[in-house]
């Protein structure tokens, strides 16, 4: 039976254990909150963004949970600029046209602001300038895809949350935590 490792990646780590760009300040790496030799990730997720990112000892399992011809649904708490309206997750829904194309249809709703952790460093806020929540699950994986889809139909994103692979959920793991399961 394989097995899998739930990480709660925070802001501004690298989803990989060794940081191979050469900056004067080295980044924050998965190394930093987990030893797990022979896990390696199943997806990525980006540099400033939070949330699951699930790592495997199995390379078919691995496989199957970021192939796109698996379609594994990939869900994500998206704090955006602007009071998100019913017009913009219709659009996003029926899928956008980003610069490499149009993307697949999705799930897009309006959320009532979720409990998360604080972020450090935190958000900016404008005070002339509100924000909201949306949940958006997508069953494909182009870079930075979330935020170009939000920034599209006018709501650009401020804060990115992935909750949820698959049948795989964040649930209450904090930020820099992992716990194992056993793959499905």
């Amino acid at each position: 039976m394989s097995h899998l490792i739930l990480f709660n990646k925070p802001f501004r780590v690298l989803s990989q254990f060794t940081d191979r760009d050469s900056r004067l300040e080295p980044r924050k790496t998965l190394a930093h909150f987990l030893e797990a030799p022979g896990f390696r990730t199943a997806g990525r997720l980006d540099y400033d963004s939070e949330g699951l990112l699930i790592l495997t000892e199995d390379g078919k399992l691995q496989q199957s949970i970021t192939h796109p011809r698996h379609r594994q649904w990939k869900t994500y708490w998206v704090q955006v600029e602007g009071q998100i309206d019913t017009v913009a997750c219709k659009a996003l829904t029926e899928g956008v046209m980003l610069r490499d194309g149009m993307t697949r249809r999705c799930k897009a709703k309006a959320l009532s602001t979720p409990k998360v952790w604080p972020r450090n460093p935190p958000i900016r806020s404008r005070k002339t300038v509100d924000d909201s929540w949306i949940e958006l699950s997508i069953c494909e994986g182009r870079n930075r895809q979330v935020r170009r889809m939000t920034a599209a139909v006018g709501f650009p994103t401020l804060r990115l949350i992935r909750v949820a692979v698959g049948p795989w959920r964040l649930d209450n793991l904090l930020p820099g935590k992992h716990r194992f399961e056993a793959a499905l």
